[in-house]
């Protein structure tokens, strides 16, 4: 066996020591490269569930249900819902609901408001229908299928600005925490509500919210 001498063993330690170098630079590497396609793919499946959770939010609408039903409020729902879903979001119908004039398949759209009346205030406006008397007449909202009282029951399904809470003015459509807490200031520092259109000097309700909060408030 041949000995190495002294410059044959420097010359074998630097080829190891390039060897290990290089070896080493190449696992380093490598795993750099798989980290880094790992996060890129991990980004990517963030973006999507961020897109697909801004999708189903973008699809999300709010009705008000009211009358005869357990859960009276806003309900948020499915785009292209029906008067069944808001119903069932509601808690379902009270034992005296009348649902004749209720078209369960109608589809829904955003600020809505679904009102189902009792046995009782259908009975009144028929009787009123009968004596000509129009104010208790049902009359035809959302497009010819949710159908409402327009006497004393309609007026007590109003949330009264002059009075109501944080909690009540949130129920409205659009009325987040923020503009809730907006009216309760004005109404404290100006006083009462003298109309339901002086709500529109709140700022952040413009002529637009106002539009969809107009049929459910009152002073």
């Amino acid at each position: 066996m041949r000995y190495l001498n002294k410059r044959d063993k420097i010359i074998f330690f630097i080829i190891l020591g390039v060897i290990i170098i290089g070896i080493y630079y190449y696992i380093n590497t490598k795993d750099k490269n798989i980290l880094t396609a790992q996060e890129e793919n991990l980004e990517v499946q963030e973006n999507k569930v961020e897109s697909v959770e801004n999708e189903n939010n973008e699809e999300k609408i709010k009705v008000h249900v009211s009358g005869a039903v357990n859960k009276e409020g806003v309900v948020e729902l499915e785009i292209n819902s029906r008067i069944a879903d808001a119903i069932d979001k509601a808690g379902g119908i009270k034992e005296n609901a009348c649902m004749d004039e209720i078209n369960l398949a109608y589809k829904l759209e955003d600020g809505m408001k679904v009102y189902i009346p009792t046995i009782d205030e259908k009975k009144e406006a028929e009787q009123s229908n009968e004596t000509g008397t129009k104010n208790n007449e049902y009359v035809t909202m959302g497009g010819g299928t949710n159908n409402k009282n327009e006497n004393k029951s309609q007026e007590s399904t109003k949330i009264n600005i002059n009075t109501c809470t944080q909690t009540e003015l949130e129920t409205l459509p659009g009325i987040g925490p923020s503009t809730a807490l907006k009216i309760i200031q004005y109404r404290n520092e100006k006083g009462k509500f003298k109309s339901i259109e002086e709500i529109k000097e709140v700022s952040g309700i413009g002529e637009s919210k106002f539009n969809q909060i107009k049929d459910l408030i009152k002073v």
